[in-house]
Parts: structure tokens; sequence; C-alpha cells
């Protein structure tokens, strides 16, 4: 099935405000109604562990469980025929990974939705890996039962040409814990939206990311989380690197307190290290609160430049320059890599830092 040219979408101009920072003529069409859309599921799970279940549903069976306002988001929801469906037990306690692998090797435009259920006190991780040479939109949905807790590793891990735009949305409930973890470190130009609700109390959300922008590439992330029920908790932050004069990242993290969403707790972070002249980094950091009866909202963003007094040190005691670059820049991104807890995913991020760390030269 594909989705063709309809006149149900306001085509982006570069003028609103979610688009301000993206470069459309980038886009290989993804936003735009006059390019066609290919519907395929091309993620394949590997083992299967006992207590969840793997399925391709109808997508008129799914109503997707959250609204959008994303052009590329609603041009998702309405080209797919298909949904690929993870559900979680209740009560299960998966020890091992879900791993979902995508490998694309045309430049075809695809789309894809994704729903993941986790059931009432389960225990679960899911990794989705995204590689190869392609054009790509997804909506993921994630819904959280009443003590739930699932983490959601996802690695862009692209190859040069590669687009990429995505929106991960969590619906948490009472008690509920989404953890996530958006790695990226490859594409043309990659654009993800991680957001956040809630629907009962107790719940808490931790939204960590990591990305390396070298020559060339564009990486966007904007994040959005909601408070709108009392005693939520969120936790954002992201860290990047950036290396190559035309090295282009953007972070936007906007967290809305609503005026019933008394007791609140949330902070974010963002922090950008420039390793070569000519790299940009915008980073916007955004709190709008409607009650004053929490227990804490803040925000943080720093971006500069790589830090020779680190360099120094390291050299002084007989570590040769390029090693020494390159354990700074790890020591930089091992706080959000060591809580991923699987270190074979955490060995080969880094091992593809490294690798596009020695490609370009400041």
């Amino acid at each position: 099935m594909s989705l063709a040219a309809t006149s149900n979408y306001l085509t982006p101009t570069g003028r609103e405000e979610p688009w301000r920072f993206t470069p459309l003529n980038r886009l290989a069409g993804l936003h735009d109604p006059a390019f066609t859309l290919h519907d395929r599921i091309s993620l394949e799970p590997a083992d299967i562990p006992a207590g969840v279940s793997i399925t391709i549903e109808d997508a008129a069976a799914f109503a997707p469980l959250s609204k959008s306002e994303d052009q590329v988001v609603q041009r998702v929801r309405e080209g797919v025929s298909k949904v690929l469906l993870v559900e979680i037990k209740d009560n299960a306690e998966i020890a091992e990974p879900i791993v979902l692998s995508r490998k694309i090797l045309d430049m075809v435009p695809e789309i894809s939705r994704v729903q993941v259920n986790a059931g009432l006190h389960s225990h679960a991780t899911v990794v989705i890996s995204n590689s190869g040479e392609g054009v790509f939109a997804e909506d993921i949905e994630f819904n959280l039962a009443p003590g739930s807790n699932l983490r959601f590793v996802t690695l862009q891990e692209w190859a040069g040409r590669a687009v990429h735009v995505a929106r991960h949305h969590a619906i948490i409930a009472k008690d509920a814990t989404f953890t996530s973890y958006v790695i990226t470190v490859g594409g043309y130009l990659v654009r993800i939206l991680p957001t956040v609700e809630y629907t009962g109390p107790g719940a808490s959300a931790d939204l960590y990311g990591l990305y390396f922008a070298t020559d060339g590439q564009h990486l966007e992330h904007r994040v959005h989380v909601e408070h709108g029920v009392p005693g939520a908790k969120s936790r954002v932050n992201y860290k990047g690197a950036l290396n190559g004069e035309l090295a282009r990242t953007v972070w936007i993290g906007d967290v809305f307190i609503r005026a019933a969403a008394q007791g609140t707790d949330t902070y974010e972070l963002n922090r950008n290290l420039l390793l070569s002249h000519g790299a940009r980094a915008d980073s916007v950091p955004n709190l709008e609160i409607e009650t004053g009866d929490i227990v804490g909202a803040g925000h943080a963003s720093t971006t500069g430049r790589f830090d020779d007094e680190q360099l120094f040190y390291l050299m002084s005691r007989g570590i040769p320059s390029e090693e020494a670059r390159r354990l700074v820049i790890r020591g930089f991104f091992a706080e959000i890599v060591s809580k991923l807890d699987l270190p074979e995913i955490e060995e080969r991020i880094m091992s593809r830092i490294d690798r596009e760390l020695a490609a370009v030269r400041s």
C-alpha cells in the first residue's frame, strides 16, 4: 500500500515553530503530500521471550492512542495498513531485552506504526535498532499499565544518506515507570520527537539521549513532556557532540505543567560539546507552569568547546593526543551509556563514535 498526494495536509514551510530548525529540502518528501510513501513493516524480531507476543495487526483495529499535530506523523497514520503490536503480559518479568532490528537497503520512502503495551506490573526492555540506507518515518506508541516498568532503547546507526523522522510517545499510568534512551550516531537527517503524557499519580519518566553529529549531518531531537496529573515525575538528560564544519544538532526540551498537576517534580538538561570550528548546536529548553504547587521544576543547557585542559592533563601523562581526545569524549558520554546496562550495545555505540571521530579531523 502507498500513500499518494492528498489535500488533508498543510505542508510545512519552515516558518512554523515546530519546523523552524529543520531543513525541509533534506526530508526527502516525508513531509510533502506530493510525494508517495510506501507502507512497509521492516522490523524483524529476534528471539521472542516468554510473556511477550509480537504480531502484525490491521491498523483499522488499532486507532492511535494519542493525538499528534506533526504532519509526518499524520501521514504515517493515514498511510499504514498494518501495525506491529508488541504486548507484554501482566506481571511478566522479562530478563532479556526484546530486540527488533530494521535494516533498510533502498531509498524508497517507508512508513511504519508500532504499538507497545506493557501489562500490569510488568518489567521489560525493548530495543529497536535502525541501520542501513533509507528514507523512513515511524510512529511508536507505548501504553504503560499501572505499576509497569518499561525501558526503551532506540539506536539510530544509519549510513550516510539515511533520512529518519519519528515520534515516540509514551502514555504512563499510575505508579508506572518509563525510561527511554535515544541514541543517534548516523544518518543524513534524523528528526525524533520523544513525547510523554501521564494518566495517573506516581508515574515517572526518565528520558536520556545521546547524539554525535559529523560533517553534513543534521540531528534533531524535540522532547515534550506534559504533566497533566498530580504527583508525577520526569527527568530529561540529553548529551551531544559535534565534529565537522557542517555538523548541526538541534535539541528542544518542552515541559508543560498543567494547573491540575500539583506535586510535579521535573528537571531537564542538555549539554553539547563542540569538537571543531563551524559546528553548530541549537539548544532550547522550555518550561510552562500553570500551578505553583509543585515539588520542583528546572532546566539547564550548556554548549561549549572541547576542554583543552583535560586533553593536556592526559597528554602530560604520556597518552597520545588522539587517544586522549577519544578518552575525553568517552567520558563525556559515559553518564548516558553506562545506564543502558547492555554491554554489547554500549561498546557498539562507543566504537561507532570512535570511528566517526577518526573520520573527521578538526
